[in-house]
């Protein structure tokens, strides 16, 4: 990698840029056979999958004319005859470590911005995974490779205490880019922190869908469910505590538990399937504790709550009416239970929000322009994305993705989220024969 570091660094910005155009383009030739690898092997459904391809291919199209977008800016100096300026440089190596249930479109996020900003990047994937590591690898080095780079994309698989250690732990890899649960990313920033180099963390979420009285219930039902239920609620972004305000929620909530019941669950590659299988077995086990503990913490079960038996990690999405307060609801428990709560004013809605630890996504279904507003305000929403009349998921690649507080505080893919894997440089550049000083500075032999 380090022979081809200095070149691809070099490569001015658009010609890279045109070099991820075509990334995207080699994805869209295989973009049905890899959305069918990830549902295979992921356990999404198949729309789910190609949708998972399409985002790493909206990635690349928006890196694409980044490329010719990259600016500093120019300051005004106190000093006659001078300027000021900032420029932004590659930081070098890039290190990605992705999840099992986004196994293409984080890897892309990462790849096409740090590859557009002139860094290599040595990704790992989840080793559930490593089919689609290994096809999404291997597309991005074949055009690399037609334009005479063979080390910028690397895939380095395997397990994370053997390969995820030595990533964290490496020097040379500047930025570290880490999808996973909050524990191990916790650990991921102490090590990169310790050594001072960056992190971009996407952790937990327990994310909130607020639903007032003036809302479009039938949009908010719309909303509600895909949030809850895709993936089988096995997204970072996935709605898991929905509050209804008290006067619609009997309303609501007895719409919402009779479409659980009417999911179509089965084979994820079948053309009208909802409801693919959880992930692993040990998922299974999750969901199996959690419903123990939604029991003991005095939460009433009002659709599902049991293991689906047969082939396959299968089970059943759930609806639990419980406290706000209860100490279940305030973990992420990555399968498809969804907790209902009734909740008087905006006030009280928004505090329970924002009490849980993590701070990823949220969401306010309402026609009331002052709802919104607070919502989104200074004493609304503290999570890192905060939408109105759609839920929580479903993000799109122009937005910076990421959340607050153990959701990890780093963004990824829109906005000015480039600027994290470059560095900035301000210079000062004097033009004229005096040397003057700032702040009336005297400093005369």
């Amino acid at each position: 990698m380090e022979g081809e570091k200095v070149r691809w660094m070099k490569t001015p910005a658009p010609i890279r840029g045109e070099i991820i155009r075509q990334i995207g383009e080699a994805l869209r030739k295989y973009k049905d056979a890899l959305g069918s690898l990830i549902s295979l092997e992921m356990g999404k459904i198949k729309s789910e999958g190609d949708g998972e391809v399409q985002e790493y291919i909206d990635a690349a199209d928006m890196a694409c004319g980044l490329s010719r977008m990259f600016s500093g800016k120019v300051i005004q100096s106190e000093r006659p005859g001078h300027f000021m300026m900032e420029v932004w440089n590659p930081l070098g190596v890039i290190g990605c470590i992705s999840a099992f249930n986004f196994p293409c479109a984080v890897s892309g996020w990462n790849c096409v911005i740090a590859l557009a900003c002139g860094n290599q990047m040595i990704w790992k994937g989840s080793e559930t995974v490593s089919l689609t590591t290994v096809a999404v690898g291997k597309i991005v080095a074949e055009v690399l490779e037609r334009h005479g780079f063979k080390s910028v994309h690397t895939v380095c698989q395997g397990t994370g205490a053997e390969v995820g250690e030595t990533l964290i732990n490496d020097p040379r890899i500047s930025l570290v880019s880490f999808t996973g649960s909050t524990p191990v990313g916790r650990h991921v920033s102490e090590v990169v922190h310790k050594r001072f180099g960056r992190t971009i963390l996407e952790l937990g979420g327990n994310n909130a869908g607020i639903i007032m009285e003036d809302a479009d219930l039938e949009l908010a039902f719309n909303g509600s469910i895909f949030s809850a239920v895709g993936t089988a609620g096995q997204r970072c972004t996935t709605l898991r505590r929905i509050m209804v305000q008290e006067s619609v929620y009997d309303k609501f909530v007895t719409k919402y538990v009779s479409a659980y019941k009417a999911f179509k669950k089965g084979d994820p590659l079948v053309r009208g399937t909802l409801l693919g299988p959880v992930h692993s077995a040990r998922a299974v086990q999750d969901f199996e504790k959690a419903i123990q503990a939604i029991k003991a913490q005095g939460g009433k079960i009002l659709a599902g709550g049991n293991v689906i038996p047969g082939e396959g990690h299968y089970v059943e999405p759930t609806v639990v009416e419980i406290r706000h307060d209860a100490d279940i609801v305030k973990e992420e428990n990555f399968v498809p239970i969804t907790y209902v709560m009734k909740f008087k004013t905006l006030e009280q809605a928004i505090e329970w929000n924002n009490e849980v630890p993590q701070g990823l996504s949220s969401s306010i279904f309402t026609k009331n322009l002052q709802n919104y507003y607070k919502w989104i305000g200074p004493t609304g929403s503290d999570c890192g994305i905060i939408n109105c009349n759609i839920g929580p998921s479903g993000a799109e690649v122009g937005g910076a993705f990421g959340g607050e507080k153990e959701t990890g505080g780093g963004r990824e893919t829109g906005s000015d989220s480039w600027k994290q894997y470059m560095r900035r440089g301000t210079c000062t550049v004097n033009y004229s024969d005096e040397l003057p000083l700032a702040q009336g500075v005297e400093f005369k032999l």
